[in-house]
């Protein structure tokens, strides 16, 4: 008799990788029976309903043994045997344009060789495709590449737009609409996108976080993950980060499975999978379909897409659908396929695998010479499978007399499926969504210190280096000047080293879209999560350009003018982290990202105000001033160091320093400021203060902003381009072919 320890303890055994593929059920919190096919006998509870059972008993205090017949009995029969869902397909039709070739002579335009033209640009990808899968089976989509597999898979899991694919979905006889879809099931893409610096463990408590609702407590989503841990085979590589080419992690199966795993957390109703041994060793795949076959024994459809499989994974499949090209050549169990070659001609030989002989035989007639291709074969099926009774139309008349979807899909969430949570678009509140992403977040960034210290040691060094320059100016002419290019190279150099955050979205942005498209978060939770975690690191970053330069420089201000200078240089932070965080959301290449915001952030400051003042520039070029994101930093700046009307920065004679009058003798310049004074009708000595500071602001043309609105502006800048960036996430993250 199976048992269930409400501790959720397992056996730790030391096994060999073949012993857990085979043995993987043991370790899992899945009870089942296997059949022939895999989808025979009686199916078992969900993940989400043994867990709820065993929650109860680990509250009651004492050491309660869950017994089988307590779960599943002759008096409690299982309820996914009552309510079965099934998945059907019919003539599921999708096309491209294909690119035209160019015509150099002239051609004849009339109406039906231009028809025939029109069509003949079309590439079609699926033609009349038709099949089902039921909860309890894998469905698995094989042929050889290009034959449409993962196209296929694309359309079940509504990754096509419905505008360019034809035929229908339904889901026990009624159509599936797209948001429902999204709330009951799950896609696995092909490649692994994990975060490399999470372990197994974290990265299954993270979906856990996302896709599970507030209702279920945190050590009920524990006990969840650890339960999916074991069910995985996971168990040896839990406290093992995932790993990357720089850190080395799990193995690719291991990976593989986390995959999945993070998909399948809030136990979905439909799982979709496209290739999920692609890259995989034998073993390695046996164990990813094994841990499927577990899947489907819990209640869920698992449709899958598949190179080539091998014998012992044949042994798992329930149903099969063979592409080539776009079309049907066979469909149904893998009992059938031997029957169903030798009425077409092509028996299977004695001890030859029968999947690698069909896609052999489908690849022969692909490339054959007479031209007819698979045609023969698609039609054999068409011809065959009118000669039986059609499984799409027996399932059909099956579900007729059983619950309309919703009171299924109710029933379903019930027993355990979805995470026990009511249908809703998300599982948790946006605060909660807030908290685990940037938890997420620091826990990804805390364990890659590496790149915050290569930007901090970026920023001191940069610091360092105008501090020397710049030591110490002097409230002359020439340091008036020097003043002007130190705040024009500063505050354009805090735009610049920005340009890092430029990979960080990059490197998430199919992590993001994987996430979001089945709604594990909304899009705004990402995005205030993503400032929030940052912007502590901008702080560090501007305190420490501030302690490097402002005393070293020698700016005015004191006490007062140095709180002023870190604010201005954390807004420039904020609102260039802002911009090019935009940017990472609508350029998807890294090269040709830093080539947009090194040209950008040029332009900015050619405009900003430094090279040419306001009131020079042209008609026609002005609203780019405006747009300028150095402008207001460099203006506020230039306030916090210049407002003073009582300090003085020219005096008596060096009113002729940057003249060509400057390399005149001391004496005769006095002799100058007398003929002046005398002209004038002023005394003017060699301590007349001629230029003050709110002179040169108005030479610079700064006078249309106080330093504080300039500082108000460039915070408004950075929550601009944030926003911006929500709706690039929004428009540009569907994730659906044309």
């Amino acid at each position: 008799m199976s048992r269930f320890v409400d501790a959720l303890k397992f056996f730790d055994r030391r096994s060999s990788p073949m012993e857990e593929a085979e043995g993987i059920g043991r370790d899992g919190m899945l009870l089942h029976d296997t059949g022939a096919g895999g989808g025979g006998g009686r199916q078992s509870q969900t993940l989400g309903h043994l867990l709820k059972r065993v929650g109860e008993a680990a509250s009651a205090g004492d050491h309660h043994v869950l017994e089988l017949d307590d779960v599943i009995g002759p008096n409690n029969p299982d309820p996914a045997r009552t309510i079965p869902f099934v998945l059907a397909f019919s003539d599921l039709t999708y096309s491209v344009k294909s690119p035209k070739k160019l015509s150099l002579g002239p051609s004849r335009t009339d109406p039906v060789s231009a028809d025939h033209v029109a069509s003949s640009h079309r590439k079609i990808l699926l033609d009349s495709i038709s099949g089902e899968a039921k909860d309890g089976e894998i469905l698995a989509v094989l042929g050889a590449s290009g034959s449409g597999k993962s196209t296929l898979i694309d359309a079940l899991a509504n990754r096509i737009a419905k505008e360019s694919l034809k035929g229908s979905i339904t889901l026990n006889g009624e159509p599936l609409e797209s948001k429902l879809l999204k709330m009951i099931s799950a896609y696995v893409m092909q490649d692994d996108l994990l975060y490399p610096m999470l372990t197994v463990e974290e990265t299954l408590m993270f979906s856990a976080e996302f896709r599970l609702p507030r209702t279920l407590s945190k050590s009920k989503k524990q006990s969840r993950v650890q339960a999916l841990i074991d069910q995985l085979g996971l168990r040896r590589a839990a406290k093992t980060i995932i790993g990357d080419e720089g850190h080395r992690g799990v193995s690719g199966g291991e990976r593989r499975r986390v995959s999945i795993g993070i998909d399948i957390i809030h136990d979905p109703i439909v799982l979709f999978l496209d290739e999920p041994t692609s890259g995989l060793d034998s073993t390695s795949a046996f164990m990813v379909v094994k841990v499927l076959q577990r899947i489907a024994q819990s209640g869920s459809i698992v449709v899958m897409s598949i190179h080539q499989p091998s014998y012992r994974i044949i042994g798992l499949l329930d149903r099969m659908l063979f592409l080539s090209r776009g079309q049907t050549v066979y469909f149904g169990s893998p009992a059938n396929l031997p029957l169903y070659l030798a009425e077409f001609g092509r028996p299977i030989p004695e001890k030859e695998n029968r999947t690698e002989f069909a896609l052999d035989l489908i690849r022969e007639l692909e490339t054959s010479s007479d031209g007819a291709g698979t045609k023969p074969l698609v039609e054999f099926y068409r011809s065959w499978q009118s000669l039986k009774l059609s499984p799409v139309s027996a399932s059909a008349k099956q579900n007729n007399n059983s619950l309309s979807l919703k009171d299924a899909i109710s029933a379903s969430i019930s027993r355990g499926k979805l995470g026990s949570a009511s249908v809703s678009r998300f599982a948790n509140p946006f605060w909660i969504e807030m908290l685990v992403l940037s938890k997420r977040a620091a826990t990804n960034s805390r364990r890659t210190p590496e790149l915050f210290l290569m930007r901090l040691g970026a920023v001191l060094v940069t610091g360092f280096i105008l501090a020397t320059i710049f030591w110490r100016l002097d409230n002359s002419p020439k340091g008036v000047q020097e003043r002007l290019g130190f705040f024009a190279i500063a505050m354009s150099t805090m735009f610049y080293t920005c340009a890092d955050a430029l990979p960080v979205f990059l490197q998430e942005r199919y992590i993001f879209m994987r996430e979001t498209a089945y709604n594990a978060y909304r899009r705004s939770s990402y995005v205030l999560s993503n400032a929030i975690v940052g912007f502590p690191s901008l702080i560090v970053l501007s305190l420490a350009f501030a302690a490097t330069t402002f005393f070293a420089v020698g700016l005015a201000g004191g006490a007062q003018g140095f709180v002023f200078f870190c604010l201005i240089i954390l807004a420039s932070f904020w609102a260039g982290s802002g911009f090019v965080t935009f940017l990472s959301g609508i350029v998807s290449n890294v090269m040709l990202g830093y080539t947009v915001v090194v040209a950008i952030l040029a332009y900015f400051l050619l405009f900003s105000g430094f090279f040419i003042t306001r009131d020079r520039i042209p008609d026609y070029w002005i609203w780019f001033h405006y747009l300028s994101l150095v402008k207001y930093p460099y203006e506020a700046v230039l306030q916090n160091e210049f407002d003073d009307p009582t300090k003085c920065f020219v005096r008596g004679i060096q009113m002729f320093d940057n003249t060509p009058l400057g390399v005149l003798p001391v004496a005769l310049k006095l002799n100058l400021l007398q003929a002046m004074s005398g002209s004038l009708g002023v005394s003017i000595t060699s301590q007349t203060c001629i230029t003050t500071g709110t002179y040169i602001l108005k030479q610079q043309a700064v006078t249309d902003l106080s330093k504080w609105s300039c500082l108000v502006i460039t915070v408004v800048w950075g929550f601009f381009f944030r926003a911006l960036f929500y709706f690039s996430l929004l428009l540009g993250s569907k994730n659906k072919r044309r």
